[in-house]
Parts: structure tokens; C-alpha cells; sequence
């Protein structure tokens, strides 16, 4: 029987069936189970400290009596003096509840349910934090093996590789947990939870842990870089994560989710769980969830709606994640994501992001409900973008292979448009003025849309009061500077020089970081000198105090930085085109 078993794991997925093989021995089994018996153990005895004994007190919760005693406790000290209110408090704390009147089912009902969120809780931090730490593990030690190089040149599919990793590698996890599933389970069913918000849980739990893990196997396919740190690193920022998550989520803020954050932090399951077991982190007015919006539609009003947008938002970005991990798997040289898939993240990006933004809390106008998003806006669009150039920008020898086919091919009718586009091996500059566009869309919209900035700026020390075109004339001044920074990376990025990565980072963190140090360390100030802020790097802070001719002015001149650095984009393209062509034929 269970040789045909495994025979049919084989037959279904290989590389399943090697990485239960590797990991499934009888002692790894055997502690596996003894860890996850000896953990129920403990969490069921912990809950028992407070079990009534023949000392219960009175005033305790449980006991019948409570009530009627404390009315009789408040009677008295309304009628004694306060010098006899010690000797009351002494005289209440011998009291004892007979066993007869405590309320054995109430008792038992809420300490079920105190076993419930705990394990609950337990299986969270097990699953994510273990479970990556493992997938990381097991790719470093496949690296440094060199055994991935031969799963890569196998005749499975990607998705049958990534998948067994995904069900073999944690497998022991996977055993720890369903162990301790018929505790967990009989813990709901006698705490009284409906059956349909257990299930509810157990589905959000696999979708974490499909997210999760597969962002855990792209960040061991592409972090090589760290070398042995890798599983330490992962492993502590998913539990840095959930910590940081859980925090905000045990908040007892009612509008916290009202705004653009709401979700970076679904990405954690703890609000979502909090919102089916209200006691899971102790928020008795209700979960933040029960007002969450999303493009004013009302995602708080029922369970079924918030449990099925987390899982239809995990399941998006698994995928998207999926996808990555196909390129990267096959190619290790290749970029994580293609340029076509970069406008599908961005967009989605804007979408969610723009989502969570327009929430009606609070009867708060558009602009009310967009203005203070714009700086989490501005800084998820900043590291977005940033990243973008890091991953499309193409190194020198894909670009001479670009150049020398283009060069070879002037005569073809095929639009060198639709590769700046779409090709790999092409600079990135179009792909990032692209997503830039993607960017700004809802952003001018918005501006658009809106009526005159409120005349408070002028009371905060402004020259003159933020108005739409001073707004737009920002917009276009953040994407010129973007430009600008994707072109010197892509510059330096043909370079023939070792480390041209390194240094294309070092090169865009100096020029934007060292122009601003140094001016305040000057002591110029933006809001007393906003026109030399405006022709730095950093020019965003002194908008507020200059006027439009000025900001127009800067723009300007970033233009005309950026056509001269893209003429000599052009220019290094096509000699390299023309190097690599001549070298080629040199070698027939």
C-alpha cells in the first residue's frame, strides 16, 4: 500500500518525491511528532494554572456569586468609613465561591478558546518563520552542492520543481502542525466557533504560507550575494514582519487601515484572523477591519468579503511570484521580471495602492482622503520605481548583443520603438519613462480633479499657496529627476569596469543623498534658499516656497541634463553595436 503511494508521488512529482525521501527518515518523523505532542502538552497545561480550586475567590469571574457579592461590596463601602475599607478588601479576599457556584461550562468554554488562539497564533509563527527559514536552507545548500544547476537541466517543468520544493522541503513543519490539527480543531468546536470561520482560518493560513514560501524560493534564487546568511536573513525579516504587523493590528485604533498601508500589512494574516476571533490579540472594540474600504466599497461589512479579498490578493501576488520564479529558475542571468511584466506590477501597484486610499472615513472630502496618502505614495512608488531600474537595466554585454542585431539590422522594418519596449537586451529608459507614466496618471487625475490646495501653506512660512499647476510642474520635476538617475545607471552600467552593479548603486545613492547633507550642513536651508534646492538632486522640499517660473526654470534644466546624458546613452549604444559587429566579423 504505501510503496504504491509513493510510487504515485513520484510518478506525479519527482522532485516531491526526493525531498520527502531526504527529509522523512524515522527519527526526523519521531521528533517531529514528540516536538509538536510535547508543545500541545505545555499549551494545555499552561492553561490550566487557573484552574478553580478550593480556594476560588468570590469576585473571580466564574463564580455565580460574583455579582450579587460585589453589588453587596459596593453597598458596604458607600456605607463605611474609609478607614474600614482595608479591612473590607481583607475580608473579600477570604471569601471562597463553593464549587457549586462556578460556572464550570463558561470556565471551560473560554479556556478552549484561550488553547484555540494560541495554537492559532503558534502555527503562524511556526509555519512562516520555519517554513522559509527551510526553503532558503535548502537552496543555499543545493547552491553550494552545485546539485541546482543539475535540477535546473532536468526534464521537469518549473512548476513541478518549485512545487515539490514548496510541499517537500517543509514537510516536517508541515507534520509538526497536523498533529497538533485535532487539538486545535476540538479547542474551536468546544469554544463554540463557528466551524465555517475555523476553515476560513486554515484557508488564509495556506495562502500565507503559498506567498510566503515562494517569495522565501525568489529571494534564495537571487540573494546568492549573501552566501550562508541567507536563511537568517529571510527568516528574520518575515519575523520582523508579522512582529511589527501583529503590533499595529493589537492597536486599538479604530482608522489605523484607513489609509494606503492597509496593504502591506494584509500581507501578514494577523488582522484578517483578528477580524473571525475578535480575542485573538485582545481588541475588544472591535477589529480595524470592520471600516476598511476599498474604492469606497465596504470590505468590513462581512466575513465573506474581507477572507476573500486576502486570499484573492495573496493569490495575485503568489502568482505574480510564481512567474518571477520560473525566469529566474531557468536563467539565473536573466532579470527577475520581463518589461512587459514591470507594467502589469505597476499597474496592479497603483491599483491597490490607490484602492486603500480612497476610503470614505470620517465623511472626508477627495482631497482629505488623498492628501495625507501622498507621502506613503510617494515613498512606495520611489522604492518601486528604484527597484525597476535595478532589475530592467540591461549590463554591457546584453547591450552589445541589442546593438550589433540592431546594427546588423538598420534595414529592417521592425520599430526599434518595440524593442526599447519589449526587448530584454534593450537600455531600459523607454520601460522606465513607461512605468513612470503608469505612475503619474492617477496623480494627475487627482490633480485634475481637484480644486486648489488649501491656503494653510502660507501660513506654514510658503512664498505662495500650492496650486495645480505648481502641482503638475512637481510631478513632471520627480520624473525627469527618475530619468536622470535610470540614465546614469544605465550608463555606468556600460562601463567595462569589474562591479558595475556596485557601483551604479553607490553612484544614484551619492547623488542623491550627498547634494542635500551637504547643503544643510552649509546651512541652506530649503525654505531660506528654496531656488538652490530646486537645481539639486533633492529639489522636492523647497516646492512649497518657490514660485511657478522657478520650478519651471528647474525643470528645464533637468531637461537638458537628461537629453545630453541620453545623447551620450545613444552614442556609447551605438559603438558598441558597431565594437561588437567588427569584432564578430574580425573573427570569421
Amino acid at each position: 500500500m504505501m510503496p504504491n503511494f509513493i510510487d504515485k508521488i513520484g510518478d506525479w512529482n519527482p522532485q516531491l518525491l526526493r525531498e520527502l525521501k531526504g527529509r522523512l527518515k524515522f527519527s526526523n518523523v519521531a521528533i517531529a511528532v514528540a516536538t509538536s505532542l510535547l508543545l500541545q502538552l505545555v499549551v494545555f497545561l499552561y492553561q490550566l494554572r487557573e484552574f478553580p480550586d478550593d480556594q476560588y475567590s468570590l469576585t473571580n469571574t466564574y463564580c455565580r456569586l460574583s455579582q450579587v457579592y460585589q453589588r453587596q461590596q459596593n453597598q458596604t463601602y458607600q456605607q463605611s468609613d474609609r478607614y474600614q475599607i482595608p479591612n473590607l478588601n481583607d475580608l473579600v479576599a477570604k471569601n471562597i465561591c463553593p464549587q457549586n457556584q462556578i460556572d464550570w461550562q463558561l470556565w471551560w468554554r473560554d479556556h478552549w478558546e484561550y488553547i484555540f488562539l494560541t495554537l492559532s497564533v503558534i502555527f503562524v509563527f511556526t509555519l512562516l518563520v520555519a517554513g522559509t527559514y527551510l526553503l532558503i536552507n535548502d537552496l543555499a545548500k543545493e547552491e553550494s552542492r552545485g546539485t541546482l544547476n543539475f535540477i535546473r537541466l532536468s526534464p521537469q517543468s518549473e512548476t513541478s520543481i518549485l512545487t515539490g520544493k514548496l510541499l517537500g522541503v517543509p514537510s516536517l513543519v508541515y507534520l509538526v502542525i497536523l498533529v497538533a490539527v485535532p487539538l486545535h480543531l476540538l479547542a474551536g468546536r468546544s469554544a463554540e466557533i463557528a466551524f465555517s470561520y475555523i476553515l476560513s482560518y486554515y484557508a488564509i493560513l495556506a495562502a500565507s504560507c503559498i506567498f510566503f514560501y515562494s517569495a522565501a524560493l525568489l529571494f534564495g534564487l537571487i540573494s546568492r550575494l549573501f552566501s550562508g546568511f541567507q536563511p537568517w536573513l529571510g527568516s528574520g525579516v518575515v519575523l520582523l514582519f508579522l512582529l511589527t504587523v501583529m503590533g499595529f493590528a493589537s492597536s486599538s485604533s479604530s482608522n489605523i487601515l484607513n489609509n494606503s498601508t492597509a496593504w502591506i500589512r494584509l500581507f501578514a494574516p494577523w488582522d484578517t484572523i483578528n477580524y473571525l476571533f475578535p480575542n485573538l490579540l485582545r481588541v475588544y472594540n472591535g477589529s480595524q477591519l470592520k471600516n476598511l474600504e476599498f474604492f469606497y466599497l465596504p470590505l468590513g461589512t462581512n466575513v465573506v468579503s474581507i477572507v476573500g479579498f486576502h486570499l484573492l490578493n495573496l493569490g495575485l501576488c503568489s502568482y505574480g511570484i510564481l512567474q518571477a520564479l520560473k525566469r529566474s529558475f531557468r536563467n539565473p542571468q536573466a532579470s527577475i521580471i520581463s518589461k512587459g511584466q514591470s507594467y502589469v506590477l505597476v499597474a496592479f501597484c497603483q491599483f491597490m495602492m490607490w484602492g486603500f486610499t480612497l476610503q470614505s472615513w470620517n465623511n472626508s472630502n477627495f482631497y482629505e482622503q488623498v492628501g495625507p496618502n501622498l507621502v506613503f505614495l510617494a515613498i512606495y512608488n520611489l522604492g518601486l520605481l528604484f527597484s525597476l531600474i535595478a532589475i530592467l537595466s540591461p549590463h554591457r554585454q546584453d547591450v552589445q548583443d541589442w546593438a550589433r542585431y540592431r546594427h546588423q539590422e538598420v534595414s529592417s522594418r521592425k520599430s526599434v520603438w518595440r524593442d526599447l519596449i519589449w526587448a530584454e537586451k534593450s537600455p531600459a529608459l523607454v520601460a522606465i519613462a513607461i512605468n513612470l507614466a503608469i505612475v503619474t496618471i492617477p496623480l494627475v487625475v487627482w490633480i485634475s480633479i481637484t480644486s486648489v490646495f488649501d491656503t494653510d501653506y502660507s501660513q506654514n512660512g510658503a512664498d505662495d499657496n500650492f496650486n495645480s499647476l505648481k502641482l503638475l510642474l512637481a510631478v513632471a520635476l520627480s520624473i525627469s529627476i527618475i530619468m536622470i538617475y535610470a540614465t546614469i545607471a544605465q550608463l555606468i552600467l556600460l562601463l567595462k569596469t569589474p562591479k558595475r552593479s556596485f557601483w551604479a548603486i553607490g553612484t544614484i545613492g551619492t547623488v542623491t543623498f550627498l547634494p542635500p547633507m551637504i547643503l544643510e550642513f552649509l546651512g541652506i536651508s530649503s525654505w531660506k534658499h528654496p531656488t538652490v534646492w530646486l537645481f539639486s538632486t533633492f529639489p522636492w522640499s523647497a516646492l512649497q516656497y518657490s514660485g511657478v517660473t522657478t520650478i519651471f526654470m528647474a525643470f528645464l534644466a533637468q531637461l537638458s541634463v537628461l537629453g545630453l546624458l541620453n545623447f551620450q546613452l545613444t552614442k556609447q549604444v551605438r559603438l558598441a553595436g558597431e565594437s561588437a559587429t567588427k569584432a564578430l566579423l574580425a573573427g570569421r
